[in-house]
């Protein structure tokens, strides 16, 4: 009987700062497959960022899940597949939704297996006297600080590279939508398609949560409609398709202009 070894893969290199959205060529990877990059040592621009999907294992990448190897900036790499349940990741933003308010911290939702926490004093400016207070049902920007399989998420709304909110917080008006985790990660792009029609037709903002979670606010309630509306239909179409369909939504918004 053949020796089973480990099962490698042929990885093509993007160039620095190219999203693997932009390639034609997609590795499908399964639980056990071997990522032929080297992470050991690897420092500066050069160094491996590990995303969801996959696992380090004696200095080489071995994936978790199934799904399609993406690279993305920055040499960050993933597993991107169609499921919807979030599993949390050091550093990537989240929409939440407070379930619980407790003395020092928040229970939120972020749509994971467990509620992650949020330290009360983990806001710019917060202090024990000045802290802010949010209500059960609240939704928030945040970020994941801590990810570990053995301990429960925790959360904080502070940008580590300025010390500042840097658009992390409480989330007010607007509506929000949800969608793959795929999804979610494309619509992250600054390149995306999606947004950049849209935008072209009206004015609206965004907060993109990793877990596939997105807010959006805008200055009119069809404005906002139009918006999550554009990000379910596209979101699982064909490739080919997904604009079609954001042009059909948009003209629904014009018929709905014109009418009113």
């Amino acid at each position: 009987m053949a020796k089973k070894g480990k099962k490698a893969l042929e990885v093509r290199d993007l160039p620095p700062g190219e999203e693997a959205a932009s390639s034609t060529t997609k590795t499908l990877v399964i639980p056990g497959d071997h990522i032929p990059i080297k992470i050991e040592n690897s420092t500066g621009p050069a160094r491996v960022r590990v995303g969801p999907g996959l696992h380090q294992e004696q200095g080489e990448l071995v994936a978790v899940k199934a799904g399609i190897l993406q690279q993305g900036s920055q040499n960050r790499w993933w597993v991107e597949g169609t499921q919807k349940r979030y599993v949390p990741a050091l550093g990537e933003s989240v929409l939440g939704i407070i379930a619980s308010k407790h003395g020092e911290f928040y229970r939120v939702d972020i749509g994971a297996a467990h509620p992650a926490s949020l330290p009360v004093l983990a806001f710019e400016g917060a202090t024990k006297r000045n802290r802010p207070n949010l209500e059960v049902g609240s939704l928030i920007y945040a970020r994941v600080s801590l990810a570990n399989k053995d301990m429960e998420p925790e959360l904080d709304c502070i940008d580590p590279a300025t010390g500042k909110a840097g658009g992390f917080g409480e989330l007010k008006d607007g509506f929000m939508v949800r969608c793959s985790l795929g999804m979610a990660r494309r619509l992250l792009d600054p390149r995306s398609p999606i947004l950049l029609r849209l935008a072209e037709a009206f004015k609206f903002e965004t907060a993109v949560g990793m877990n596939g979670r997105v807010w959006v606010n805008a200055e009119t309630t069809p404005h906002i409609i139009t918006v999550a509306r554009a990000i379910q239909v596209a979101d699982g179409a064909a490739a080919g398709d997904v604009m079609r369909r954001v042009e059909q939504v948009l003209r629904t918004l014009d018929d709905f202009m014109d009418n009113s």
